[in-house]
């Protein structure tokens, strides 16, 4: 193939237009974990509950994270609300605050 990117490039592309290039495997790609902190949570809640993607029951707030595209709660932040948060991943920080604050933080329901 001397010559192929030189003087008999056009012969390459006409008839042999796979010959350069990466062919094979392809690794998986990661899954992606969609996360937010516990503080954004706390300062969002009232209008979730507005908007009905979260409830209040008594002086607690529910939220389920899944509803609003996340899967992991992390615990940047401060919490002032009692909130009860349903999420696939609970970071050990955010399951602190959480109850410190009057909530639970449970994984999967």
């Amino acid at each position: 193939m001397a010559g192929g990117h030189k003087h008999k490039w056009s012969y390459v592309i006409r008839h042999m237009p796979d010959y350069f290039g990466k062919h094979g495997f392809v690794p998986p790609t990661k899954k992606e974990i969609s996360a937010i902190n516990i503080g954004e949570i706390d300062e969002k809640v009232e209008r979730l509950v507005e908007d009905g993607l979260a409830t209040k029951e008594g002086n607690v707030y529910r939220v389920d994270v899944r509803k609003l595209g996340f899967s992991k709660v992390l615990g940047g932040g401060r919490i002032t609300h009692p909130i009860e948060i349903i999420a696939d991943e609970v970071s050990e920080t955010a399951k602190r605050k959480i109850e410190q604050a009057g909530g639970r933080g449970l994984s999967g329901d």
